[in-house]
């Protein structure tokens, strides 16, 4: 519980002191007028806006896995988004979600491979949609950004998720080269471990290319018969980040500004293209310096502040109280997440 606890308080607390740093830097006397002028209710629509992503992000699950054979109702589905974002949260890259989805998938009888099939082709489909979304946010963009340093981290960025996505394509097209320098590895840390550990990887090994079979199984009827599944899912995929991203012009309208949508969008997909790279549990930190330099190219300096704090409730603290709240009251799986933070931390 100690580890579990350090990694919740770090991942906050990295998050909190980045945000106080922003409010110092960009508080005076305006910002307490505009404060006073708040519109509270453009701000809990833009609340209910980001909980309302949770329902889209179900639909998107619910309708891959009933493409593959396997119904899963909508409360379940919802559950397994909001305990994922939960684990995302605390971890690297947001790479915690991903294993605990899975497990909830396969305690509803799902395999393995088509329950990685289904969380990987989510994570496929919104990493194709955020690249294809980058030049054009670019574009809009064009002659605004003049900071060369930030227009490194975001090409970085750019080519982190390009490569990272490739890997995933070549690994379902290519399930044998996969197979095959998994059992060399395992072969080569066998000999180094002695006769009962090259026992043990050996077995490990081979239930890995089972799952890798069942995996790219899967992928081929996301690609046939379960086309539909795949095309549901891109749809929900769009409508998705379209309402994730929409909380953050509708927080600007509470703070009585009229941002421009577009830019608004834009400026987003390229935050997502920077706060991916794994530096940081949930981002924390990199999230909201990032969040300064890119939000500054349409919010006035004296709410930048207040801006990035609304924008990182919404966007990360609450996932930690309603994850939390899943987790713990509804699914009563402490051990479970615990289980999947900690792996989750340990791989990155």
């Amino acid at each position: 519980m100690k580890n579990y606890t350090k990694w919740i308080t770090s991942s906050i607390l990295i998050s909190i002191i980045s945000i106080v740093f922003v409010l110092i830097f960009t508080f005076d006397k305006t910002t307490i007028e505009v404060v006073r002028e708040i519109r509270p209710g453009y701000v809990i629509a833009a609340l209910f806006i980001h909980l309302f992503s949770f329902y889209i992000w179900g639909l998107r699950i619910k309708s891959m896995a009933s493409a593959l054979g396997h119904e899963i109702d909508l409360k379940t589905s919802m559950e397994m988004v909001i305990s994922g974002t939960f684990v995302a949260a605390l971890t690297p890259s947001s790479i915690g979600g991903e294993p605990l989805r899975i497990h909830l998938l396969r305690q509803k009888n799902m395999p393995v491979g088509q329950a990685t099939a289904v969380i990987l082709g989510e994570r496929v489909l919104d990493a194709l949609l955020i690249l294809l979304a980058v030049p054009f946010s670019l574009y809009f963009l064009h002659g605004i950004l003049s900071d060369s340093r930030l227009d490194t981290v975001i090409i970085l960025g750019e080519v982190l998720s390009i490569v990272v996505f490739a890997l995933m394509i070549y690994a379902t097209v290519k399930p044998g080269f996969i197979k095959f320098t998994i059992n060399c590895l395992m072969r080569w840390i066998g000999r180094l471990g002695g006769k009962k550990t090259e026992q043990k990887l050996h077995k490990l090994s081979e239930s890995i290319d089972r799952e890798i079979d069942e995996f790219h199984s899967s992928i081929n009827i996301f690609l046939t018969e379960g086309r539909k599944g795949l095309y549901y899912g891109l749809i929900f995929t769009v409508i998705y980040w379209i309402v994730e991203f929409s909380s953050l012009p509708i927080t600007l309208m509470g703070l009585n500004q009229a941002p421009s949508v577009l830019i608004s969008f834009a400026v987003q997909v390229l935050l997502m293209i920077i706060i991916v790279m794994p530096l940081t549990p949930g981002a924390s930190g990199v999230a909201e310096l990032a969040a300064i330099s890119l939000f500054s190219i349409f919010v006035p300096a004296n709410i930048l502040g207040i801006t990035v704090a609304a924008w990182r409730t919404f966007t990360f603290y609450t996932n930690i109280i309603a994850g939390g709240f899943v987790s713990f009251k509804l699914l009563k799986d402490t051990d479970l997440v615990k289980k999947y933070l900690n792996q989750s931390q340990n791989e990155a």
